[in-house]
């Protein structure tokens, strides 16, 4: 695991929030700054959980992981990527990483809001089908980075960051960085 924060998130005018995109093998985060109509990047990596530790050494690596992001990034809420029913097995293995993430927010007593990946994906990719690739490069060019972030899983936990932001900013009645198509907007 490897912390990468840029300054400035202390701000007290800008709301930050903590994405995450939960795994057993890895889970990605990534930390977003929004102001009015900006967004940046804080931060993003990923906790890798390796294949030699047991279930419950891999779940307390995680959980002890996003203890250690969530004191570093001092975000103000949390963004999980939900799963959906698909493969059961793959369900149960990131339904436990997702719950070491609702455990690690829980303590910080930060609020908790879930996505569903085809959510993320609409709001991101302003396409629910949008391939790995798409969401890295909307990810890129929405938060003005350099290159795409790595690995993937960071680059979606960045997503779903990203999309309780732009989630928040409608629910609010707010102007703000929106790329879904409002059909209550007048030209």
């Amino acid at each position: 695991m490897t912390l990468r924060f840029r300054a400035g998130q202390a701000d007290t005018d800008a709301l930050i929030v903590l994405g995450i995109d939960p795994g057993l093998a890895v889970t990605g985060y990534g930390v977003v700054r929004v102001e009015g109509r900006d967004h940046s990047c804080l931060g993003f990596g990923a906790i890798r959980a390796p294949e030699r530790l047991s279930r419950g050494e891999r779940l307390l690596l995680i959980y002890r992981g996003l203890l250690e992001v969530i004191r570093e990034s001092q975000p103000h809420e949390i963004a999980v990527e939900d799963f959906y029913a698909g493969h059961v097995r793959a369900a149960v293995a990131i339904g436990e990483a997702r719950a070491m993430a609702l455990l690690a927010a829980a303590q910080a007593e930060l609020p908790v809001a879930l996505y569903k990946p085809l959510e993320v994906k609409q709001f991101v990719t302003t396409y629910g089908q949008g391939s790995k690739e798409q969401v890295q490069e909307m990810v890129r060019v929405l938060l003005d980075l350099d290159q795409p972030p790595q690995p993937a899983d960071a680059a979606d936990a960045l997503a779903v960051a990203l999309c309780h932001c732009l989630k928040r900013t409608l629910a609010l009645g707010r102007p703000g960085l929106s790329l879904a198509f409002d059909p209550r907007a007048r030209p």
